[in-house]
């Protein structure tokens, strides 16, 4: 606390007092003296009341203007051996004086090692942390810990005698901690407090919580979140999707794209007009893919504006709009906001999500306009978003010469290096991997699968799991004449499985085909693609 707000503290209190008609101590100057023997530690916080002067014959009370009448009258009776007084001091000089009397434990905050995740000792260990400390340090210790173990989200789930805390890290959930329901609703109320959503909603909220946390050990941690909660029959579960504030990341040489996605990638990006979509399920990158496509393309010859439910990095040069989650309940408000945006004459769009009809249209509108358009979209492939996009807009020639690429992806585990073990495998593997290896394009080369080796995870000392980081696994789909073709037929409605097919007759390498290559470079197993693709 600065000396000036503390000043003004105390002259409140000293206004007080002559309101009251009581003494004032001003207990911000010179040294504190304890007395122990008068009072415990319960019956001060209890009476609202500390002793600061005493002796055989004397004892002065500071108390607060809240220090209840009663608590007075029973200090008076219990010392009626003694002549009792009363001064009134601030509530910062009396928080000042307890932490003196009862100093707060020395909390330690022990790192999570991902080798113990998920074991009970563990659990214990965290739990004990979080019960000890306060709900902002409760917030900021799990999030800190969360970005060291590079989570992308961290879970907090109600259970009829209390919560559970987990961590998704490469793609799988780990158990963090267990608190009770008292210290749940603590955390929960904190949470709520920051991120501007209601702890008594029975609906689905939004919210998003951007500050920096003093810790109790000095530390100061950078809290930056979009959260999700959902009502369920013990509470509200939140789940905390933590964002990454290390520019770096965003970069296209950074995407692992292959030099065959890349030239396709910054073909498209280098012509003024087209839509690009990134498709997949939450978690999957596509923001991250889509920041980096734009930071790309951030030069100051370019005016770029995006509209965005909430903006998750800002960039310097690029105007960011931010669409509420308050304002999902209009389903105009993205494509109002977007037409808007394109009176602004700019040179890049990007549309957070593509939800509703219109924001479909106009987005395609303006890719036939002359703008170049960055979106997302919810589909399980390339194929299965055009379909959709299809379903919403029609078979309509103009617009689906707007449409210039749209990317499917996932992120799959990567198996660590330092542990993987090599096996032969399976008959029934190596027909899967056959199967889709003869489905590839005609002009990628086959891979030889003679004395073929797979490889598995290991544990190690410090990776009980065999896998650390992940890596994506792509397809894209390209407006060639063949799947202009099939989407524009007249006497037929296309379905994702003919537009895919179009698609492999142009070049396009679909997800599956992706990830058995790369299983097949021995960078992640068989196991892990099917846990992530159908």
């Amino acid at each position: 606390m600065s000396q000036d707000i503390r000043l003004d503290e105390e002259l409140a209190t000293q206004k007080r007092a002559r309101i009251l008609g009581l003494n004032y101590a001003d207990t911000s100057q010179g040294e504190k003296q304890l007395y122990r023997n008068i009072l415990s530690i319960n019956e001060m916080r209890g009476y609202k009341a500390l002793p600061l002067l005493a002796d055989d014959h004397h004892v002065l009370f500071g108390i607060l203007n809240t220090t209840p009448s009663s608590a007075v009258k029973d200090l008076n009776e219990r010392f009626n051996d003694r002549r009792v007084s009363f001064v009134l001091i601030s509530d910062t000089g009396f928080r000042e004086y307890m932490n003196l009397y009862d100093p707060p434990k020395q909390v330690v905050y022990h790192d999570i090692n991902l080798k113990d995740a998920g074991s009970s000792s563990l659990i214990e260990q965290i739990s004990s942390i979080l019960n000890e400390v306060r709900a902002d340090d409760m917030l900021a210790y799990l999030v800190s810990q969360a970005h060291r173990l590079n989570a992308s989200d961290i879970h907090i789930e109600t259970q009829e005698n209390g919560s559970r805390i987990r961590f998704r890290i490469d793609g799988v959930l780990h158990v963090i901690a267990r608190i009770p329901i008292e210290k749940y609703r603590v955390l929960l109320s904190a949470i709520a407090s920051a991120g501007n959503i209601s702890t008594g909603s029975n609906e689905a909220q939004q919210g998003h919580i951007a500050q920096k946390v003093k810790m109790a050990d000095n530390s100061m941690v950078d809290v930056n979140l979009r959260l999700e909660t959902v009502p369920t029959i013990n509470g509200i579960d939140i789940v905390m999707r933590l964002f990454n504030m290390d520019e770096t990341r965003f970069q296209l040489d950074r995407l692992m794209l292959s030099s065959k996605e890349r030239v396709v990638v910054d073909s498209i990006i280098s012509k003024p007009s087209g839509l690009v979509m990134v498709v997949g399920p939450t978690g999957s990158g596509k923001t991250t893919t889509l920041y980096s496509i734009l930071n790309s393309l951030n030069v100051d010859e370019r005016k770029i504006i995006t509209i965005e439910d909430p903006v998750e990095f800002q960039f310097h040069g690029v105007t960011q709009i931010s669409v509420h989650s308050s304002e999902r309940g209009n389903d105009l408000s993205f494509a109002d906001k977007l037409r808007a945006v394109l009176r602004l004459d700019p040179d890049v769009v990007m549309v957070g999500e593509i939800r509703d009809q219109d924001t479909a249209r106009t987005a395609l509108q303006a890719a036939l306009t002359g703008h170049l358009v960055l979106t997302t979209f919810h589909a399980s492939s390339a194929a299965a978003a055009m379909t959709r996009l299809a379903d919403i807009i029609g078979q309509n020639p103009l617009f689906v010469s707007a449409v210039k690429l749209i990317m499917s992806q996932r992120l799959i585990r990567k198996l660590d290096d330092t542990s993987k073990q090599a096996y032969e495998p399976s008959e029934h593997e190596l027909q899967i991997i056959k199967q889709v290896i003869s489905t590839l394009p005609e002009d990628i080369d086959r891979p030889n699968l003679e004395g073929l080796k797979l490889y598995k995870p290991a544990a190690n000392e410090n990776n009980p799991y065999g896998y650390t980081g992940m890596l994506p696994i792509r397809e894209q789909l390209t407006m060639t004449d063949s799947v202009r073709e099939v989407i524009v037929n007249p006497g037929r409605v296309a379905s994702s499985s003919d537009i895919e097919k179009a698609a492999i007759q142009g070049g396009m390498t679909t997800m599956l085909q992706d990830a058995i290559i790369k299983v097949l470079s021995g960078v992640t197993t068989l196991e892990e693609v099917f846990r992530v693709i159908e």
